[in-house]
């Protein structure tokens, strides 16, 4: 892939913030910044607008509720809900109504665990260590 040479000014905290995770991980400021662009979310309009919109402003986010979002689960009363109509639609079918409370929670999940990634890989991004979200679930 061809490379292509730009001149970005940045503000001397987000230098900072690229020079000391280009010290820790050994690597030049150059690399940090490449990774950290590749690194951003697909074009909003590649995502529907309500899944675009939940993502939008979260790199604006204090860490701790960044934290709070990539920890945040659908209620469980929600996903036994979800298992339970899965578990029908297996057995026997769903009616119109049911297949539409599974799309509707489908949904919401889909958009939980959107919101959920995006925030542990900002997390990332700014030097956390997010191995701890693996398998975290709310009770």
């Amino acid at each position: 892939m061809a490379a292509q040479a730009v001149t970005v000014s940045l503000p001397s905290p987000l230098y900072e913030r690229l020079a000391r995770r280009a010290q820790r991980t050994h690597r030049s400021i150059e690399a940090e910044l490449v990774d950290a662009i590749a690194t951003l979310p697909d074009e909003p309009d590649e995502l529907p607008a309500d899944m675009a919109e939940a993502i939008a402003a979260l790199h604006l986010l204090e860490d701790g509720d960044l934290w709070r979002a990539a920890r945040h689960c659908l209620a469980a009363e929600k996903a036994d809900r979800i298992e339970e109509l899965h578990t029908k639609r297996q057995r026997e079918g769903l009616s119109t109504s049911e297949s539409e409370a599974l799309a509707m929670l489908m949904k919401e999940y889909t958009r939980i665990m959107l919101v959920r990634s995006r925030a542990a890989a900002i997390l990332k991004e700014r030097g956390h260590d997010v191995t701890g979200l693996l398998g975290e679930h709310e009770p």
